[in-house]
């Protein structure tokens, strides 16, 4: 993978392909200095885990054309000019009757392609491309109001872990990039995003009974503390994305959503993790996340719990695209 070429362009051999980086020396990351190549390193020295990731899943993109210093941009569509091995999937939009051919990764070349034209953020969805509308990965989100502390996240953290665990489901915990903490699980492929959100809001409704008052299940911010830590089960619904492990997060000091294991969640910080950081990480300890296809968790027991919540009175979830 050594690059070639001069300051205003550089190739870069991925595998089979070359991937010509433009400008790699634009400042992308102002407070730290990180440049455009210093992006398309980090991608690379983790290149296993991001793959791992993404791989045959619809993909948006953070696209920041200037670096952070400019404009985000927001991509469904593959921008124009990818080379014919960069792979899609097309998905329909029904609210506006639209589809989108979105990036699908199958390799590493098209996560450097994809930085090659400014992508940073990586946000996948949670089903693959072999059926885009059948979930095969449930995100559990601990999202911390504005004045919820990160010790407050660590210890919900703590509450999910207890929760799987009694379930007989495996987690694979990851920093957020921000101040919060994800939490994915593997689940085959057999229910609508409906049904997963539903089982999701059983499951965010456990951990708040167990919180005592930390946690909230309210969708709607007026409903909530700002002190409070919002699970939010929504990010089960369709076309709804978050940053992929690995994936880059459009901050100053250019941190990474970073995989961690349940027994570094007590003591590692949000801003331990950055592109700087991650890659010795990464060389030593390889893809915590490498093995999640092996454990896969039915979610009938949650949809139970649904059921008997909403048989209790409590409302199914929220809709939030209305």
């Amino acid at each position: 993978m050594a690059p070639t070429g001069t300051s205003s362009s550089i190739e870069i051999d991925v595998g089979p392909h070359v991937v010509r980086v433009s400008n790699p020396d634009r400042v992308y990351f102002p407070d730290s200095g990180a440049t455009k190549r210093d992006l398309v390193d980090y991608y690379l020295a983790v290149g296993p885990g991001i793959v791992n990731a993404l791989y045959e899943r619809p993909c948006m993109l953070h696209r920041f054309p200037k670096g952070l210093a400019g404009a985000k941009v927001h991509q469904k569509r593959l921008p124009a000019g990818a080379p014919p091995w960069v792979e899609t999937v097309r998905l329909h939009f029904p609210r506006w009757n639209r589809t989108a051919d979105e990036l699908c990764v199958t390799e590493l070349a098209s996560v450097i392609w994809a930085v090659q034209m400014s992508t940073v953020e990586f946000h996948p969805w949670n089903s693959r491309r072999a059926d885009t509308e059948k979930p095969d990965e449930w995100r559990i989100d601990l999202d911390p109001g504005p004045e919820c502390d990160w010790e407050t996240v660590q210890r919900v953290a703590g509450i999910t872990h207890e929760v799987l665990d009694e379930l007989g489901a495996v987690g694979f915990p990851k920093t957020s990039g921000g101040s919060g903490l994800h939490v994915y699980v593997r689940i085959p492929p057999t229910h609508g995003f409906g049904d997963v959100r539903r089982a999701a809001l059983a499951f965010a409704r456990e951990v708040e009974r167990r919180a005592d008052g930390d946690v909230t299940t309210a969708w709607w911010r007026k409903d909530r503390e700002p002190d409070q830590l919002f699970v939010d089960y929504n990010q089960n619904a369709r076309d709804h994305t978050i940053a992929a492990a690995y994936s880059v997060r459009g901050v100053p000091t250019a941190r990474v959503s970073a995989p961690v294991r349940w027994d570094e969640v007590d003591d590692c910080e949000p801003e331990d993790f950055t592109i700087f950081t991650m890659p010795a990480r990464f060389a030593e300890i390889g893809d915590l996340h490498a093995d999640i296809d092996e454990h896969v968790f039915d979610i009938a027991p949650l949809l139970e719990w649904a059921g008997r919540d909403e048989a209790q009175g409590a409302e199914p979830p929220v809709d939030p695209d209305e």
